[in-house]
């Protein structure tokens, strides 16, 4: 476990209490249930004979139900950012123009890894507290008269910031000046937690990642190819090889692979898509929603500023504080481990140590926001950040209310 070595950390490092389990509160990896850690654990079986052609079969049928789409869905052993590789080798050729918006850190690290494969990123401007802005990519795709510009690529969901992305109003942006360029999604953070549609909403290749929504450890990647993408594939021209989706759709079809799948975390999938399946994924989403809502009512109430600046945007799945001036983010998160097992996500790139990221995504409730919001408070206090207590309370209003449960009586408590 961290201890910080200084004579402050000294101090409170003797506070420091063992017991219980640990809460990791990062936006991802998420906690990985039991059911889905159990069904990883079973004996690995020959993945090229029948009992693994049906758990193939299940686990890329029920991939469609989650992305939206009756079209393919790739599945590589990978990270998300294989999958952000894949999805541009196959439908882009050396020097192809691709459209990106600056929504945050991990929008500027799919610009940079696009650039290093050769292609010319025009990356639209942003201040990293919103998301992809619909009218400046429509305006700079009605300047493009001569179609130069292969594909728009945005994050639904932008980790570093709490802030999401109107997909459908990129779709339409893209449709009003009729520009012929691939839509391209990231989901990584938002797959299976936040709506998505794949096909209602025009999207040309989705990305997704295992180890956020679907509950599972790091180590699978994701591609949902429409028709369109499929298409462009075939003229496609940057070298790929393993990131091939034409073998790899050939022998889904038959539920195989042409590589060594990552077969347990298959069996981890199945058992996933069985947990969404069973809450149905309404109430997942809803449940995301609900529980996001709680977690800004506690900011707001601590005094704190959100990352994402319009409430319309922010994010189901992580939520984004700013710390006040002259408090490091850093430290705070560092004193919050020590002390109470909590492991909360650090800022990324313009935000790194002026940030603290709590996720609330994945196989989450009530009582573990509960738990993490009071470790953030009991955190705030003993680290001497100025803010208004009552933070917890104020989220528990906000989730019983949704209930329909009368208000707390704060009143009664003072």
């Amino acid at each position: 476990m961290f201890r910080n070595s200084s004579p402050v950390g000294a101090q409170w490092a003797a506070m420091s209490r063992g017991g219980g389990r640990h809460f990791l509160q990062i936006p991802g990896p998420t906690n990985v249930p039991e059911r889905i850690l159990r069904a990883i654990a079973q004996p690995t079986v020959d993945h090229r004979g029948p009992e693994f052609s049906r758990l193939a079969g299940e686990v890329l049928d029920g991939l469609r139900r989650i992305f939206g789409t009756a079209a393919p869905v790739v599945v590589y052993p990978s990270s998300g950012t294989g999958a952000w590789e894949a999805a541009l080798v196959n439908v882009l050729s050396p020097g192809d123009r691709v459209l990106m918006f600056e929504t945050g850190h991990f929008a500027s690290a799919w610009r940079a890894l696009a650039e290093r494969l050769g292609l010319d990123v025009t990356f639209l401007p942003g201040d990293w507290r919103g998301g992809a802005d619909p009218a400046a990519i429509g305006t700079r795709l009605g300047d493009d008269a001569d179609h130069t510009i292969k594909a728009v690529a945005v994050l639904h969901n932008e980790t570093s910031t709490g802030a999401t992305t109107d997909i459908p109003a990129i779709r339409r942006a893209i449709d009003e000046v009729r520009h012929p360029a691939l839509l391209m999604v990231d989901t990584i953070s938002s797959l299976a937690s936040m709506d998505y549609r794949h096909e209602d909403w025009g999207v040309d290749v989705t990305i997704g990642a295992s180890q956020k929504g679907l509950m599972l450890p790091p180590g699978l990647g994701f591609n949902a190819v429409g028709e369109k993408a499929l298409a462009a594939s075939e003229q496609a021209r940057l070298p790929r090889s393993y990131w091939d989706w034409k073998p790899i759709i050939a022998d889904n079809m038959r539920g195989a692979f042409p590589y060594t799948p990552a077969t347990n975390l298959l069996f981890g999938l199945r058992e996933a898509l069985a947990m969404l399946d069973e809450e149905g994924l309404d109430n997942v989403f809803d449940r995301h929603r609900r529980l996001a809502t709680a977690t800004r009512a506690a900011v707001a109430h601590w005094g704190f500023e959100l990352q994402c600046a319009d409430e319309h945007r922010a994010s189901s799945t992580v939520t984004a504080v700013v710390m006040p001036g002259g408090h490091d983010a850093d430290e705070f998160r560092a004193q919050v481990l020590d002390r109470y097992d909590l492991s909360l996500g650090n800022g990324l790139g313009r935000l790194a140590r002026k940030v603290f990221r709590v996720g609330h995504l994945g196989d989450f409730n009530e009582l573990m926001l509960s738990g993490t919001l009071a470790g953030v408070e009991m955190g705030l206090s003993a680290a001497g950040v100025p803010h208004r207590k009552g933070g917890v309370t104020a989220a528990l209003a906000s989730l019983t209310a949704e209930d329909g449960q009368a208000e707390f009586p704060l009143a009664a408590h003072r």
